[in-house]
């Protein structure tokens, strides 16, 4: 048996946007089913929503996300979690944080750290903190 770990995101209208910037990072193939797709939608309003999405690289990187309904509760909090992307690549990693900083607030550029040959975070045009690194030698 083997186990993968997958950020699952929650927004409130910004998923399929958040996902089709996600995927402009880190290429990769989108899926995404909407609550009307689902035939699930309470409110008409929300149909084109969604309900479930998906961004898989093949390079191994993959994120979920869904807008949470207005019915339920929701609140995008400070900091609740970060989004950690480790890479083996300085190039390939550069690349995705360029694409990544377009609108986002840079909280610790990337670049050599006492841990990391790269080390960066950033928050993204929606909310959510990435950390990316590329583990230093040993």
């Amino acid at each position: 048996m083997s186990v993968n770990t997958t950020p699952h995101l929650n927004f409130r209208g910004d998923a399929r946007a958040a996902l089709e910037f996600y995927r402009s990072a880190f290429g990769g193939d989108l899926v995404v089913t909407t609550y009307g797709d689902m035939g699930g939608a309470e409110d008409p309003a929300e149909a084109d929503l969604v309900v479930w999405g998906q961004v898989e690289a093949p390079s191994g990187f993959r994120v979920m996300a869904y807008d949470v309904p207005a019915s339920r509760p929701w609140s995008q909090g400070e900091d609740p979690f970060f989004v950690s992307v480790r890479g083996d690549d300085p190039e390939e990693l550069t690349a995705v944080w360029k694409r990544l900083a377009e609108d986002a607030t840079v909280i610790q550029p990337l670049g050599p750290s006492a841990w990391a040959a790269l080390y960066g975070m950033l928050k993204d045009r929606f909310g959510i903190t990435w950390v990316l690194d590329l583990p230093a030698q040993h």
